[in-house]
């Protein structure tokens, strides 16, 4: 007899898990997903990428604002597993105990690392040398339930938070279906909470650059702010987004924000240690483009200056 399953999730990075789920021998009684929000110039309401997905499956899609209100129709269902993946939404005790054989939570990191809104971004920022896929039995406290299995991946030097983020819901959705088979008899391991770190949601204030910080520090910032909400500065009144960098030579006399070069492979600025090489920008509202493109429609002059200024609106 297959698996009674029930899947919850939301943004893209739980896409690869439920198309994996479609083809495996288990029985999908229902797909949870968040209700659809307002995006877009004309602010229509857009279904999530999960929603879409169950839909041309034919599946049941439920959007409940509280998790709470589904305890009836749920317990009706009989299910064996509740599988979650970036679902967004708490799920009660009450709910936990449904399922036969529990709840089970597909998380971006290595846990205890990052558990939290924003792992693969936190880990791309600290430097982190590898990260990973965490499959954990759910409980009320965030992200700390007993470990069933971790996959590591390596961070490589030109990771961004997008491919990073790809890398890691396939490798997701992979030990998930390697995990399905024995999900009853799985031994799990519970978390040094002790070694705990949490990776905040990010703040619009923090995709302002603050140019006294060093050039790997803020190297690794623009790489984990890619491809959202990404790294920004002002030029006089003007903000440009930063979409790629790479550390360039040693730090001049100028001081933090100088321009000390600007040509058409990049826009070199001085930093709080070091310099920081400009080579993918994009003005808001606008399509990223190469430095040498952008120069030839907003002149710069070394000596110029980028300041910080985080209460300016950072929208994009």
């Amino acid at each position: 007899m297959s698996l009674r399953a029930i899947f919850a999730g939301t943004p893209d990075f739980a896409a690869p898990s439920l198309h994996a789920l479609l083809l495996a021998p288990l029985d999908l009684l229902a797909v949870y997903t968040q209700p659809d929000r307002p995006a877009g110039r004309g602010r229509k309401l857009r279904p999530s990428p999960i929603r879409k997905i169950a839909m041309d499956a034919g599946l049941t899609v439920r959007q409940p604002i509280r998790f709470s209100e589904e305890i009836p129709y749920l317990a009706a269902l009989e299910p064996d597993l509740l599988i979650v993946v970036a679902y967004g939404l708490i799920l009660p005790q009450a709910v936990l105990d449904i399922p036969r054989h529990g709840c089970i939570n597909v998380h971006a990191s290595l846990l205890p690392r990052w558990r939290g809104a924003a792992p693969i971004q936190r880990a791309i920022e600290a430097g982190d040398h590898e990260t990973g896929i965490s499959l954990m039995r759910i409980n009320e406290q965030l992200d700390s339930g007993d470990i069933l299995t971790q996959v590591s991946t390596r961070i490589l030097g030109n990771d961004t938070s997008g491919t990073l983020h790809q890398r890691l819901a396939d490798l997701g959705a992979q030990e998930l279906i390697r995990l399905l088979p024995s999900i009853a008899s799985e031994t799990a391991t519970a978390q040094d909470h002790e070694k705990a770190s949490y990776a905040e949601k990010i703040q619009a204030e923090e995709t302002y650059v603050d140019w006294h910080n060093s050039a790997t520090v803020l190297e690794r910032k623009v790489r984990a702010f890619n491809p959202r909400p990404l790294c920004r500065t002002q030029l006089d009144s003007g903000t440009l987004l930063i979409r790629h960098a790479i550390e360039g030579p040693a730090s001049s006399e100028a001081s933090p924000g100088t321009i000390i070069q600007a040509g058409p492979d990049f826009i070199r600025v001085q930093t709080g240690e070091g310099t920081l090489d400009l080579i993918e920008v994009q003005s808001p509202g606008k399509k990223p483009m190469s430095v040498g493109a952008y120069l030839n429609g907003h002149p710069i002059r070394p000596g110029q200056s980028f300041h910080h200024e985080p209460k300016i609106d950072a929208k994009s």
